[in-house]
């Protein structure tokens, strides 16, 4: 097993271990009386193709149906009885396990966890019962108006990579997926080689890493799983708008979107996470000044920019009256305009940045916030570096950094737009 100690910063100074098989172990001690284990595997809704659509997230539900050792049911048992707490998600690049107990009780949970995620039974009975709850979770997302909203967006917003399709799948494809699709699924995809644990709690690096290695490497498995090579989108040549009705809404709903740098270009989601938070995050952000306090058209406005792997998306979204949507689109235009040609004052910058940099720095003072930092970053780019360094590359951007980055993605008069109205 050879160490890596990453680089001290004032954040923390993790030890990374690489195994033989491939698995990527974090660990740190953290004299809180917790430790938590998160285990990441680089396998999402990007990985499936249209006919299993869903897969990915109907097998997380599936994991914790037990394993040849576990009954069903008997991780969530063993789990409440120690006071501690386990739960899972799915995205588009992962899907990931928790657990945080306590430190006495590690040893014996963290082997449970980990038989779970890469021995479970499937059994054909729990799969059809589990498919019902899937089904039941679509029926209520989609009856949700905010993710109606956000999923007609990125449907919008991507004509070929799979982020235009709903994590959850359709219904349909749901419906016919059978029993045998999701055990080849699980072991093709949940290998060592996609495999990331971090693990952060009071107990010694050299404990905290064994229990996972021990646990980890009394297994065989199948070779390195491969993901289709995608490649981004081309930026918005005109405004590309599409317009529904919801009988279901109170007000409007207008989306705006473009599509920017994901993670592969990590260094220019920087810049734009900040020109987000200047633009729509905040009660002192622009938009919210502007449209709700000031002009009073908008009941609801806020900016994100989401960084996906291969490419993200920079996201306005607003909950307005129906006959100010002209006037609403217009003045988010032209503030994105003036901030091209005119820049932002080093004043607000500085107060933008340091918001941004210390709301990082406090969501990683628990362990469960630290294993799940250390887990994304590294599963999803391949080192701790951005992780440890996100405050002093936030803290290091100029005016001009912002400014370019305005500039270079985000077109007054080239993007997506998708409007939903009450009928």
């Amino acid at each position: 097993m050879n160490l890596t100690l990453v680089k001290p910063s004032p954040l923390t100074t993790p030890i990374i271990s690489q195994l033989p098989n491939g698995l990527t172990i974090i660990a740190e001690q953290m004299p809180v009386e917790a430790v938590n284990l998160n285990v990441w595997f680089n396998v999402g809704s990007i990985v499936e193709s249209d006919d299993i659509n869903g897969m990915a997230h109907f097998l997380e539900h599936m994991i914790f149906k037990g394993t040849p050792r576990l009954r069903s049911g008997e991780f969530e048992r063993l789990v409440e009885q120690r006071g501690a707490v386990t739960n899972a998600a799915t995205s588009q690049e992962y899907t990931h396990f928790y657990i945080t107990c306590a430190p006495k009780d590690f040893a014996d949970l963290a082997p449970l966890q980990l038989d779970l995620v890469l021995h479970p039974s499937i059994p054909d009975d729990d799969f059809k019962k589990e498919k019902l709850v899937v089904l039941e979770e679509i029926r209520r997302s989609e009856d949700n108006p905010r993710r109606r909203t956000f999923a007609r967006a990125m449907e919008t917003c991507f004509n070929s990579l799979p982020y235009r399709r709903p994590i959850l799948g359709p219904s349909n494809v749901i419906e016919n997926l059978e029993v045998e699709q999701m055990r080849d699924f699980h072991n093709y995809w949940y290998q060592p080689q996609s495999m990331t644990v971090a693990v952060v709690g009071n107990l010694p690096v050299e404990d905290l890493t064994n229990i996972v290695a021990e646990t980890i490497t009394k297994n065989n498995y199948l070779p390195n799983p491969q993901k289709k090579s995608w490649q981004c989108e081309t930026p918005f040549e005109s405004i590309t708008r599409y317009e529904y009705e919801d009988a279901s809404l109170k007000q409007a709903r207008l989306v705006m979107m473009w599509r920017v740098p994901g993670m592969r270009d990590l260094s220019e989601t920087y810049p734009l996470d900040v020109l987000a938070a200047i633009l729509g995050q905040g009660k002192m952000s622009r938009l919210f000044r502007d449209l709700r306090e000031d002009r009073k058209l908008v009941s609801r406005i806020s900016a994100s920019n989401i960084t996906h792997g291969v490419q993200g998306v920079f996201y306005v979204s607003a909950q307005l009256p129906k006959e100010n949507i002209p006037e609403v689109e217009k003045a988010i235009s032209e503030h994105i305009l003036k901030i091209q040609t005119m820049g932002v004052a080093q004043s607000e910058l500085n107060r933008i940045s340091t918001q941004i940099a210390n709301s990082f720095i406090f969501s990683s003072e628990k362990p469960s916030e630290r294993a799940n930092l250390y887990g994304y970053y590294y599963s999803q780019v391949g080192n701790l570096e951005p992780a440890l360094n996100y405050p002093n590359y936030i803290n290091a951007l100029t005016s001009q950094d912002i400014q370019e980055v305005a500039q270079k993605y985000l077109s007054p008069s080239a993007y997506g737009i998708v409007i939903t109205c009450p009928r």
